[in-house]
């Protein structure tokens, strides 16, 4: 698994420190990953007087994720027919990144994971996106336990 552990004095819930992470990962994108962790970090902490810490468990997640997400995006391609994971719209594209990451990469449960995905979809990707992202997390959590012996070593 990966060696971020959870930060049981975080005063943020679980969908909370989701929906900062595809939201930090999405000023990330929108500026082509020139910008660090760090620095968004103390964009959103400064703009909306939120108080997340540099090095705890969101930032190490966010930071997980965008160094694996060449490995990510080639599983989520594995699952895509008839799509190429490039006319994905950005949001669509991030819920899946996070989403296979934790399926992949920590113990959550499935259920979970994919629920919480789905809820994200519903708020910021595409219309109708959520039941994409539904179908294709499905299918990942189906093979969890195989992508999980597979993966690289990052």
């Amino acid at each position: 698994m990966c060696s971020i552990e959870r930060d049981d004095s975080s005063p943020y819930t679980r969908t909370q420190m989701r929906s900062l992470t595809f939201h930090m990962l999405y000023a990330l994108d929108t500026y082509n990953y020139e910008n660090s962790v760090a620095y968004v970090i103390d964009n959103i902490n400064r703009g909306y007087e939120q108080d997340i810490p540099m090095d705890g468990e969101i930032a190490q997640t966010v930071e997980s994720i965008v160094e694996r997400r060449d490995y990510l995006d080639e599983i989520i391609q594995k699952f895509l027919e008839n799509w190429r994971l490039s006319r994905l719209g950005l949001c669509t594209r991030l819920i899946l990144r996070m989403g296979v990451w934790e399926l992949v990469f920590t113990d959550a449960p499935s259920s979970v994971i994919i629920n919480e995905s789905i809820e994200l979809a519903k708020d910021f990707a595409e219309k109708d996106a959520y039941k994409f992202i539904n179908g294709i997390l499905d299918q990942v959590a189906e093979k969890r336990e195989d992508l999980k012996r597979e993966r690289s070593t990052f």
